[in-house]
């Protein structure tokens, strides 16, 4: 199905191995010279862009703190992420608010920390902010309703359509507002490069409009997340999201591109996670049955939440793995006495003939959302653990 050595190489799995072997399971060991070197990959790629990282794809200490040493500016999500920002002494100026639905008293404490840039896509909203940070920059999300070839679709619940956009950053300036620019999301591992292009021109069209008939200038595009990790699926490599992206923007602004802001999460740390699980049983349904059930300590609730509806497919391989090792499809579920707790049952995995009780799990990619999304105490099991190495 696919080869280990495509996603770590030989050096690099040795010493997770050596580093992760006394750890309890379910665990994510994640390699933080490995996330380095994909935010440096991705400034190099988009020398023109301001990157902010999506604090709530993994928001470990030691993340924050390299990617702060490194120079990123950050997109936070809630107070509670704003307070671990500034704990590292990251100041305001970094930051942008650009959760879209926000409590009044959360938009005053971000503006009492400095922070003054805003996201927006409703009329209330909107006021709030002009009631609780006067003066902020605003930029309205768009809504992107073509985002079906993403993995993780993002439509529906965040954005609107570009003509209210146009209408809230009139308003934003009557409210005395600053205007900033409008922002999109693609959908979160989108593998259609061609996604983009259309949210530009929408982005295009709100530009010339706005100057022409208001005489707003903006500024600025936040163009999200969405470059990917590397799953099951086969995508493009980021120097090619880059340069087509890049000619996208030269299409639609000639030379004169606004600042662009880029909100890499999934990109940037999920390459860099494995999680290890521990298989607890091994069963058949009947006497005939083919496949066979594999459960282990880590389900959706406690690490594998982004296998609802099977949309992440992780490289997942065990410690029986090896040459010639003999192998049969399985379906994969987790610990919990919940029905919901299957991660791959369509999806046909196949792991060796000889796998019992005890032996290992390894989900590679699984850097970004996974302990981040984990239960509290669901049946009591506590949330998965993180390991940096």
């Amino acid at each position: 199905m696919f080869n280990r050595e495509d996603y770590i190489s030989d050096s690099e799995w040795n010493r997770f191995l050596e580093f992760s072997k006394d750890l309890e399971t379910p665990n994510v060991v994640i390699n933080l010279k490995q996330i380095k070197y994909n935010f440096i990959k991705l400034r190099d790629s988009f020398p023109y862009a301001h990157i902010y990282y999506a604090v709530k794809s993994n928001p470990g200490e030691p993340v924050l703190k390299m990617l702060a040493e490194l120079g990123s500016n950050f997109d936070i999500a809630s107070r509670y992420e704003l307070d671990k920002i500034l704990a590292l002494g990251v100041t305001g100026d970094r930051l942008s608010y650009g959760n879209t639905i926000k409590k009044a008293r959360d938009i005053k404490y971000f503006y009492d920390n400095g922070v003054r840039m805003f996201a927006t896509d409703s009329k209330d909203d909107l006021k709030a902010i002009a009631e609780n940070a006067p003066g902020s920059r605003i930029y309205v999300r768009m809504l992107m309703e073509n985002t079906q070839s993403a993995d993780w679709p993002l439509s529906r619940k965040f954005g609107c359509h570009p003509d209210m956009a146009y209408d809230l950053l009139v308003m934003a300036r009557d409210l005395g507002l600053t205007p900033y620019g409008v922002s999109f999301h693609v959908g979160s591992q989108q593998r259609d490069i061609g996604a983009w292009n259309d949210a530009i021109a929408k982005a295009s069209y709100l530009f010339s409009s706005l100057e022409e008939e208001e005489g707003i200038r903006l500024s600025m595009i936040n163009m999200g997340g969405g470059f990917p990790a590397h799953y099951i699926q086969p995508t493009n490599e980021l120097e090619t999201y880059a340069s087509e992206i890049t000619r996208y923007l030269h299409d639609d602004f000639g030379d004169e591109i606004p600042m662009i802001i880029l909100e890499p999460g999934r990109s940037l740390v999920g390459d860099c996670g494995i999680l290890t699980s521990e298989v607890i049983l091994v069963s058949r349904k009947n006497n005939t049955a083919l496949q066979r059930w594999v459960y282990q300590d880590s389900g959706k609730f406690n690490g594998l939440i982004e296998t609802l509806d099977e949309a992440m497919k992780y490289p997942v391989i065990s410690s029986k793995d090896g040459p010639g090792v003999k192998k049969g499809e399985v379906i994969l579920a987790g610990p919990t006495c919940d029905s919901a707790d299957i991660m791959y049952e369509d999806f046909k995995y196949k792991l060796p003939l000889s796998l019992k009780a005890g032996d290992k799990l390894y989900w590679l990619t699984t850097g970004a959302y996974t302990s981040t999304y984990a239960s509290v105490e669901f049946n009591g099991f506590p949330p998965i653990k993180t390991y940096f190495m």
